[in-house]
């Protein structure tokens, strides 16, 4: 037997003893990421124009400049991924992903305890936005590791599956950070929200850093980075390599990502100021409560997370590409027709199912999406490259689908209607239709290489 079929039978062993370890290690980072996000994206969208922002004399603009600093973390991810990318694809993903986690973490609690523009004026936006872009660069390693650990550790034909468990990260970290919303104002008042509640979800995901941290210390490293260790295919310069040869895969996996990103904040963070604002404040007048809303929003995560591990287990079975193709075509006709469910004037004020249709139909499609990515974003590139390729990817897709989604659907939605933001959406689905057509199907690719 050769040294490498050794290593790989070895590959095979850590796959089949650690799986309870690659689940946890993996599907942490991405629910710490999406509680830490959502956290900021509700927090931005409620509080933050009256605690950093002067909502006063112009609500919609107060409202506009907090989701700006929303886009602050998106744009310094692509940074993050060129700096923990380097590092994964050299020293290996164990190691890069505690860091990363850590630098995470620490923006995250710190923002929990900044002082409020009353106080220190704009110093506090000062910090605040420094706070966002340290969130942005842990960020930038976080995914595309997580995603490394699971389908590095994966069987070949349950790639997507594994590939599923830092996708379901999404909705529960997406869940704790509305449920903890939800209790929050269950037992307080608008006043003590402003006062003091707002800090207590960025200080708890300090909790959800610790269990994070111990976990990825009592990890292994990924067998198939040990093997391209063996083979000493570890290059010096991944950075360079990827851009040298693979820059068609980092446009491809850009575009393929960027849509769920606009579905996801469409849903999650817009339209919780669409359902719950009036219209001279940026929302749509539809009359629910923000309680109402979180508690709506909670039910329909239920779905985005049943429809990941639908999506992976049909990407398995039937390839990556044919489940993308059909959750874009399905993501153009809901953009077309999810505008009439948020129309106050066709639906009326406090349409629950109408509502609910939205929500849930709509994380459906985001499941279905997003589901497969783990697993087909890193088939796209070299095991040498792999982390820093699908990092980059994945982070420039922040930028282009999420950085400025709150914003932009809030400006249009003011000036030209709900129907505006579903021609976003659609144009942002087209885009990820051309990007699938134009890839190979991975779902049989040799992933050692």
């Amino acid at each position: 037997m050769t040294s490498v079929e050794e290593t790989a039978n070895k590959a095979k062993d850590l796959a089949r003893d650690s799986v309870k370890t690659v689940i946890a290690a993996s599907m942490v980072g991405t629910a710490i990421e999406f509680y830490d996000f959502y956290a900021y994206g509700t927090a931005a969208a409620n509080y933050f124009p009256h605690i950093f922002f002067s909502a006063k004399d112009n609500p919609t603009v107060a409202l506009l400049m907090s989701l700006l600093t929303f886009a602050i973390a998106f744009i310094a991810r692509p940074l993050g991924s060129l700096v923990f990318g380097h590092f994964g694809d050299r020293m290996g993903r164990k190691t890069t992903l505690v860091v990363s986690l850590m630098t995470m973490g620490i923006g995250t609690f710190l923002i929990g305890c900044l002082p409020t523009y009353d106080q220190v004026g704009v110093g506090a936006v000062a910090i605040l936005c420094l706070l966002r872009f340290i969130q942005g660069i842990g960020l930038g390693g976080e995914w595309s590791g997580a995603a490394l650990v699971a389908t590095e550790n994966a069987p070949e034909d349950k790639r997507a599956l594994y590939g599923s468990f830092p996708e379901l990260g999404a909705p529960i970290g997406f869940f704790l950070s509305n449920g903890t919303y939800f209790l929050l104002e269950s037992f307080n008042d608008s006043d003590a929200m402003l006062a003091w509640g707002w800090r207590v979800p960025f200080l708890l995901s300090a909790v959800l850093v610790i269990v994070g941290l111990v976990v990825r210390v009592h990890m292994e490293e990924t067998p198939i980075f040990r093997m391209a260790q063996e083979k000493k295919q570890v290059v010096k310069a991944p950075i360079v390599e990827v851009f040298r040869k693979s820059w068609v895969q980092v446009l491809q996996a850009t575009f393929l990502v960027a849509v769920t990103y606009t579905l996801f904040y469409t849903l999650a963070t817009w339209s919780l100021a669409w359902g719950t604002k009036e219209q001279g404040e940026g929302g749509g007048g539809l009359g629910f409560t923000n309680q109402e809303y979180l508690l709506m929003l909670m039910i329909a995560i239920c779905v985005f997370a049943a429809f990941i591990v639908i999506s992976c287990v049909n990407a398995d079975k039937l390839g990556r590409k044919r489940v993308i193709i059909t959750s874009s075509v399905l993501l153009v006709v809901f953009a077309a027709v999810f505008p009439f469910l948020l129309n106050g004037q066709i639906v009326g004020q406090r349409n629950f199912f109408a509502n609910m249709v939205f929500l849930c139909v709509g994380f459906a499609l985001m499941g279905t999406a997003f589901g497969p990515i783990g697993a087909f974003l890193p088939e796209l590139f070299d095991a040498n490259v792999r982390y820093s390729g699908s990092g980059i990817g994945y982070n420039l897709a922040a930028i282009v689908g999420a950085a400025f989604v709150p914003t932009i659907a809030t400006w249009l939605s003011s000036h030209w209607g709900v129907h505006s933001v579903g021609i976003y959406l659609g144009v942002m689905a087209v885009c990820c239709l051309i990007a699938v057509l134009s890839c190979k199907e991975t779902k049989d690719v040799d992933f050692t290489k």
